[in-house]
């Protein structure tokens, strides 16, 4: 007697979208001829078969097991709305089709310093570079978590994160500086969220936030994160290249120096008074900032510390946003490294001291930059915020100014400005960046 046995066919794969390009290199063949994520692969055609024994019983295909594509959300994408992001596995340069990758078990680190890893990560930073494991950067690397990474150290080949720690030895958290990595790999389920990020230096004393480099959802970004990280913290790894050196590109052999960790971002700019302003001023003194300071450095932040921090920076080679004038973390470990080169006698001592506020081309007031904007600031511009805020309706908060100090009061008008904006998770922090600047001034 003839018994019906139901089987999924689909028809061979022919499309040749990113997501099922990238499935038929990392997964066995899919006997229904999809992919996961592709909007085919649940329209499926049931078939009534006839089996002509009774004897034989009618087993069950066994389904491929496709890797969860997706990633634990982050803080500035909404749980459930990222689109499939597995990383790719290790390829060479230019894709798949690109120069051949190193032979099985040969690994060759290249030597590269401290600062030129962050370099290269604030390079695809500044470009907001597209999050996408399909696709391949003009210099070959790959556009995902690990294909950052393996640009940033300057590899051979797109590493990935089950291969990066052949290029890194393991350290603890106490040893983890500028360039370092820190390391999540799920070896049970690789696509389930593993994922890899730069260490750009810590962000308070407490050692309990860092400046991470990392490509992500939408694009690359540096953001200040909790340690180890915003999701699976425990499973992350800390690691060192085994090919970097300390200080910048074409520097000399580095000076001993106390190894001061760097305090945080919140210590210096406008308003900042403490012990790590005056000692900022004497490293700069030590490397040739002298001439910026008309009085010996002290504790308070002045236009002197703002001027020499600046000629420091554009000493590394540093442009842009990179020379701000604002100590970050890679700018202090040099300093107190003794690393990178020292400032030039010749050098510009006509350095202006933050950025510009005159009136851009659409009328809006030139962005200051976030320094004004920190915890203890004062300065003119935070006046001129809480006034466009009370203009716009966002004022609740306030319960006398707005004023030139900034306070939790400006930071929660500001986060209600930027909600009513739509953004939401980092980009609705409270602290005012160019585009919320430039909606609050628009008329």
């Amino acid at each position: 007697m003839e018994s019906p046995v139901f089987e999924e066919i689909d028809p061979a794969d022919d499309c040749d979208c990113p997501g099922c390009a990238h499935w038929r290199r990392v997964l066995p063949h899919s006997r229904t001829g999809r992919f996961p994520g592709h909007p085919a692969a649940h329209r499926t055609a049931l078939v009534v078969a006839a089996v002509t024994s009774a004897a034989v019983a009618a087993s069950a295909v066994p389904a491929v097991a496709a890797p969860s594509a997706q990633r634990p959300a982050g803080p500035d994408v909404p749980a459930g709305e990222e689109p499939a992001t597995p990383q790719g596995k290790r390829a060479p340069l230019y894709g798949p089709g690109g120069r051949a990758t190193l032979p099985a078990g040969l690994v060759r680190a290249p030597a590269i310093t401290r600062a030129d890893i962050i370099e290269r990560a604030r390079n695809w930073v500044t470009r907001k570079v597209p999050y996408d494991v399909a696709s391949y950067e003009a210099d070959g690397y790959r556009q995902d978590c690990s294909g950052y990474v393996s640009m940033a150290w300057r590899l051979p080949a797109n590493e990935w994160t089950g291969s990066l720690g052949k290029y890194a030895e393991r350290i603890t958290k106490d040893e983890l500086r500028p360039g370092d990595i820190l390391l999540f790999h799920d070896a049970s389920s690789p696509y389930g969220g593993s994922h890899v990020v730069l260490f750009g230096g810590w962000a308070d004393t407490a050692r309990s936030r860092y400046v991470a480099y990392e490509q992500t959802l939408p694009h690359t970004r540096q953001k200040t994160t909790p340690y180890a990280y915003w999701n699976n913290s425990a499973r992350y790894v800390p690691y060192r290249y085994k090919g970097v050196t300390d200080g910048a590109a074409g520097a000399g052999t580095p000076r001993p120096a106390g190894r001061i960790p760097f305090p945080g971002v919140a210590h210096f700019g406008p308003g900042a008074e403490n012990e790590y302003v005056a000692e900022l001023g004497r490293m700069l003194v030590a490397r040739g900032a002298g001439r910026f300071y008309p009085t010996p450095p002290g504790p308070r932040w002045t236009d002197a510390d703002r001027a020499a921090t600046r000629a420091f920076q554009e000493a590394q080679g540093w442009r842009g946003a990179a020379a701000d004038g604002l100590p970050g973390p890679l700018t202090w470990e040099l300093l107190v490294a003794g690393g990178g080169r020292d400032i030039q006698s010749g050098g510009s001592a006509s350095v202006t001291a933050g950025p510009s506020s005159a009136p851009s081309s659409h009328g809006v007031p030139g962005y200051p930059g976030r320094a004004p904007f920190r915890p203890g600031a004062v300065s003119d511009h935070v006046t001129r915020l809480g006034g466009q805020l009370v203009k716009k309706g966002f004022g609740r908060y306030y319960t006398q100014g707005p004023g030139p100090r900034w306070s939790e009061a400006d930071r929660r008008n500001v986060e209600a400005f930027q909600r009513a904006q739509g953004w939401r998770g980092g980009a609705a922090d409270g602290y005012p960046g160019p585009e919320t600047w430039r909606r609050l001034f628009l008329s």
